[in-house]
């Protein structure tokens, strides 16, 4: 029995090892590439290690273009990403309190339409969106890549917070009431201080989803001192002349490191049971 328990755990090991090697082979692929020199980057594209390791790829790469370091598109994309995180989260937060503990008419016809809005493809409000923008004079700035997210736009963070608020005890918001408290103070003294393992999860996601946008910038970012780390790595590439793709693969590396720094120190709160957690605060 426990040669078989041995050699069962073996191969499911072996397997998963086999399976996650394969899911981040391309990741590796690109950090190696970083390494190697440009002009031998698809020639050696079957060799993973570089024959010979260099860093002219990241010196190259964040000189950036036109006067213009990447440590500039670097900061752009955090503004972006931190500013539109935060409001997603106050937002959603209150927008989910409002579904959680206040009662008013058409509130299951409302939590119906958030849940209907994850459903919509983005594809679908692309061209409505960039008209209305245009009409408000935001095509050009950072405007369309923050301001609707303080709106609770994304009904996805909107039902996680509800979900999190419905399993807060309803007689702490009773005892609040009996000394005193608003619904405002309820929301900022008890649910809030609760909902802390819920926000945290919705502002990794949001930060996550903010610094990967490429289409919402391309769209509305036509100036090159304004564009984010996803859209200036495309400059890296020209069809119509020579590309650096080893400076492209080093500044992606390099952009990698504040969503890999975010999942290490707060993954504890992408797991299961982060209600629980949030009850024992």
């Amino acid at each position: 029995m426990m040669r078989k328990k041995t050699l069962k755990k073996t191969i499911y090991y072996v397997i998963v090892t086999v399976i996650g090697f394969a899911m981040i082979y391309p990741l590796l692929w690109m950090i190696m590439s970083s390494f190697k020199d440009t002009n031998t980057i698809f020639v050696t594209a079957g060799s993973l290690i570089p024959e010979e390791f260099t860093l002219n790829n990241y010196v190259n790469g964040w000189k950036g273009f036109a006067g213009i370091t990447f440590g500039r598109f670097f900061s752009n994309s955090l503004f972006i990403s931190v500013v539109a995180t935060i409001g997603t989260i106050v937002s959603s937060s209150l927008v989910a309190f409002g579904f959680s503990r206040c009662r008013f008419p058409g509130k299951k016809i409302l939590f119906a339409g958030v849940l209907l809005s994850m459903m919509v493809p983005a594809q679908v409000l692309m061209v409505p969106q960039y008209l209305w923008y245009q009409k408000l004079g935001w095509i050009g700035s950072y405007l369309p890549l923050i301001v609707p997210y303080c709106f609770a736009i994304q009904g996805f963070f909107v039902y996680l917070m509800v979900n999190f608020m419905d399993g807060i005890p309803k007689e702490l918001d009773e005892a609040a009431k009996i000394d005193g408290c608003s619904y405002f103070g309820i929301y900022r003294w008890i649910l809030l201080p609760l909902s802390v393992p819920a926000m945290v999860t919705a502002g990794i996601f949001s930060f996550m989803w903010r610094w990967d946008d490429f289409l919402s910038a391309l769209l509305y970012v036509n100036q090159a001192e304004q564009y984010p780390a996803c859209l200036a790595l495309k400059l890296f590439s020209d069809p119509g002349s020579s590309s650096d793709y080893g400076a492209m693969f080093a500044m992606a590396a390099v952009s990698l490191i504040p969503i890999v720094l975010i999942f290490i120190f707060f993954q504890k709160y992408l797991v299961e049971g982060i209600s629980t957690s949030g009850l024992k605060g």
